[in-house]
């Protein structure tokens, strides 16, 4: 841990400013200030403060508050990086949506939890709260739905969870599932046998496969029936007892199809089911059985459902602002919707009561 010493100087009485200065070492100081200072220069939008370096010494100058949660959230990106952690723009812009709810503490806890590696080496963990109570709920209930935009890294980190599962010996195979439904667009015949058929709807399963546990290891277990990539509708008439279930776009299946698939489940067995409510692709008028699911089993113990934001996404910064700007959207929609028909319903009443005031008159 990066011993830091911190001093307060206000520039007169009862002035409001106030400056704070810390002493960094330089590795730490290089990569919180980033290329061409582009995260602190981050920090200083955020915060409404100015950030100096002066020979290996920050100074931290703006209103007293301000200067207090900026110093808080510069410390924990010191403290990550001493960790041996990379910072990257994602890390600075949650950093400071914490810091601003001067809840930028849990950055510590987050940043511990570290789930597996991937084949290279890299670290697993949560990068947000909502993944960390996501994480939490796959590892204290049998079955969890983790629902959320794009981005959130719902199904990832469901098979970091199952692959770490598999090789402590926790289940005996992992079955990875989803509806085969194209998304928006017919794709007609497709060439091939029936693997080569539904490959594509379960590409998705196969990348964080191959980057979590390598092509070779995956293709052995496949091989061996350990590691299993069906389409749902495989998943009729079987009972599967100890393995690690994940249905992935859950989203595009039906009441029927959720309700199938849910009375599959053995003993020894743990389920993940991930969907994005905003992006189905089911038929105009089809009910999704991810929404009945969510209703029908709000209340059953060991059964939890994680609802993950805008907040969790750790793609581009990017898609984080695409996604926003969509759920303002269909808020406003739905909004627009609403009030028309609460007019179209008032519309009968008014004339009902306009014909009845004729005749009284």
């Amino acid at each position: 841990m990066t011993e830091i010493d911190v001093t307060e100087n206000r520039a007169g009485s009862g002035a409001e400013l106030i400056t704070r200065e810390m002493e960094v070492p330089a590795k730490e100081l290089r990569e919180v200030f980033g290329a061409a200072d582009r995260h602190v220069k981050k920090l200083e939008n955020g915060f409404g403060v100015s950030i100096v370096d002066r020979n290996g010494k920050v100074q931290i100058k703006g209103k007293p508050e301000s200067v207090q949660k900026a110093s808080n959230v510069f410390l924990q990106l010191v403290h990550m990086i001493s960790r041996g952690n990379e910072i990257e723009d994602q890390n600075v812009d949650y950093a400071i949506e914490l810091g601003q709810e001067e809840n930028e503490e849990i950055l510590e806890e987050i940043d511990g939890d570290i789930i597996c590696h991937t084949v290279n080496g890299k670290p697993i963990k949560p990068k947000t709260a909502g993944q960390k109570a996501y994480v939490d709920a796959i590892r204290n209930n049998m079955i969890v739905f983790g629902l959320g935009p794009a981005g959130t890294g719902k199904t990832y980190l469901a098979m970091a969870m199952a692959i770490t599962a598999f090789k402590k010996e926790e289940v005996n195979r992992i079955i990875l599932t989803r509806p085969a439904i194209e998304a928006g667009e017919k794709l007609g015949f497709l060439p091939g046998d029936l693997q080569s058929k539904v490959d594509p709807y379960l590409r998705p399963l196969y990348d964080a496969l191959y980057q979590i546990m390598g092509a070779e290891s995956f293709a052995k277990n496949m091989e061996k029936g350990l590691i299993e990539v069906a389409p749902l509708a495989y998943m009729r008439g079987r009972t599967l007892d100890n393995a690690y279930i994940i249905l992935d776009e859950a989203q595009n299946t039906t009441p029927a199809q959720m309700k199938m698939f849910l009375t599959r489940i053995g003993f020894g067995s743990k389920v993940v089911i991930t969907g994005d409510g905003s992006q189905k692709d089911l038929a105009q008028g089809t009910q999704s059985g991810l929404d009945v699911a969510e209703r029908v089993l709000a209340k059953i113990d060991d059964i939890a459902f994680c609802k993950l934001t805008s907040k969790d996404v750790v793609r581009h910064p990017l898609v984080q602002k695409i996604v926003k700007a969509y759920e303002s959207y269909e808020e406003k929609e739905n909004a627009r919707a609403l009030r028309a028909r609460e007019r179209a319903e008032k519309a009968p009443r008014r004339r009902t009561e306009g014909r009845l005031r004729e005749r009284r008159s």
